[in-house]
């Protein structure tokens, strides 16, 4: 391998100065990414959900109405058709609802996306409602098994009842991430600004959530600085933590323990220095390693987080899941330093070695797959053990 595609963690370097090797920027990445476009004549439009499974890549194609399913993909080619095409009738076809009205086999805006490579579960953000398949889709055009959110298939108004209504356990607005450990479901509610919590997967449509993560009930949906304001995706970590990534204000979210989220504020804020706080890096000219702009994911890996500050164009990473607020990152992708915020660096053309608008951010074994939404792309980064 090329050493200078080798990246280490740097130790004790200080991570505001932004005088980073541009080929070692304390980032666990074994070598150059793979750059993945699908289908040649049908390529993707600003994904917004990926997920990698044992054998499947999913992607969420959120500009087009459709979600990916490549099995056993070779990434050694930037193209490939997919196997299965979830959304439209043809794996051509892009329009919003299959073009028609929306139903169990359609899609309006999927953005977040989970499974295990047995179930599925896709954000159907615009559409308000999650879908679930309770066993791996094997056809274009299969419909859902279950819609949370809605009390059919053929309805899609925010809250069921339109806008201005207030949520309740069963009902969803704009509903942007989703995530499972496997048997429990949490589903990021983000009009409605909380996260929705069910013990147990869903196996009949219109199922009410056991708890309320971010309000003081199911009917409220009110403005609290001290909850997330605008939480787009939701994770759970290995030890019990939970990541809620809160575009709004800029910053993540962290508990250290996912049972403690319904009954208080975060233990750790991530990109801010208080619970009131919320300046796009924190009101500074340029980005640092403590800050972040618009971002839309989070993901555990190894001992630490890896963030996708996507108003940056760049992931940072943690070494360790902070402690205190406004912690400091050790790493970054896709940028030489900690203090550029440009797209694409300072080009208008994206490069196998920039970012423009990371969105999603799926780790599996020892790769980190990246929805490089601005760039209409997934890149693989082979990570070191």
């Amino acid at each position: 391998m090329d050493q200078q595609l080798r990246i280490t963690l740097k130790k004790g370097l200080p991570p505001t100065t932004g005088d980073l090797d541009p080929a070692n920027r304390g980032v666990p990445i074994a070598g150059a990414p793979n750059l993945f476009y699908g289908e040649r004549d049908n390529p993707l439009l600003a994904p917004r959900g990926v997920c990698q499974t044992p054998e499947h890549l999913l992607v969420a194609d959120t500009g087009q109405n459709r979600v990916f399913i490549w099995k056993n993909l070779n990434w050694e080619s930037s193209h490939a058709v997919p196997e299965v095409v979830l959304g439209q009738l043809d794996h051509q076809d892009t329009g919003r609802n299959a073009g028609a009205t929306v139903s169990a086999s359609t899609l309006h805006y999927p953005s977040g996306i989970w499974s295990d490579g047995r179930r599925l579960a896709v954000a159907d953000a615009w559409n308000h409602r999650v879908l679930l398949w309770h066993t791996f889709p094997r056809y274009t055009g299969q419909p859902a098994d279950v819609v949370i959110g809605q009390p059919s298939f053929t309805t899609n108004e925010p809250n069921v009842l339109g806008l201005g209504k207030a949520p309740t356990a069963r009902s969803l607005y704009w509903c942007y991430g989703v995530y499972s450990d496997g048997e429990q479901l949490w589903i990021a509610d983000t009009g409605n600004r909380r996260i929705l919590h069910f013990q147990h997967w869903p196996e009949e449509s219109y199922p009410a959530a056991d708890a309320v993560i971010g309000q003081s009930d199911f009917t409220d949906r009110d403005y609290d600085s001290r909850f997330p304001i605008w939480p787009y995706s939701v994770k759970v970590g290995p030890s019990g933590q939970l990541l809620v990534a809160d575009t709004q204000y800029y910053r993540v979210l962290l508990w250290h323990d996912w049972r403690t989220a319904q009954h208080q504020e975060a233990d750790v804020i991530i990109g801010q220095t208080g619970f009131d706080a919320n300046g796009m890096n924190q009101y500074g000219l340029t980005p640092q390693a403590n800050t972040l702009s618009w971002v839309y994911d989070a993901c555990f890996y190894q001992d630490g987080l890896l963030v996708a500050d996507t108003g940056n164009s760049r992931v940072l990473w943690f070494t360790n899941v902070p402690q205190v607020h406004n912690a400091n990152a050790q790493g970054v992708i896709g940028k030489m330093n900690f203090v550029t915020g440009s797209e694409n660096l300072d080009t208008i053309m994206g490069t196998e070695k920039t970012l423009y608008w990371p969105f999603s951010l799926s780790v599996w074994q020892d790769q980190l797959i990246l929805a490089d939404t601005g760039n209409h792309r997934i890149l693989r980064y082979p990570l070191q053990p």
